[in-house]
């Protein structure tokens, strides 16, 4: 399971396990926190294309799906 500090989350890398539409890397590029430092919203931005996918940032911990860096 990968370690997250939501803190640090912004800028991050990650690389998709299984890529579709040969989005493979991806960098989170917005977060959001409400009153309590909770994240209340997150997107990661593919590298090669640009889109902007709105996440479940806990959704990074899994290791099945997500790797930390540029693989």
């Amino acid at each position: 399971m990968n370690k997250i500090n939501p803190q640090k989350l912004l800028n991050s890398k990650w690389t998709a396990v299984t890529p579709s539409n040969k989005e493979k890397h991806f960098m989170v590029t917005e977060i959001k926190f409400d009153e309590e430092d909770n994240v209340t919203s997150c997107f990661i931005e593919a590298v090669m294309t640009k889109r902007l996918i709105p996440i479940d940032w806990t959704s990074l911990k899994d290791e099945d799906i997500w790797l930390h860096g540029w693989k």
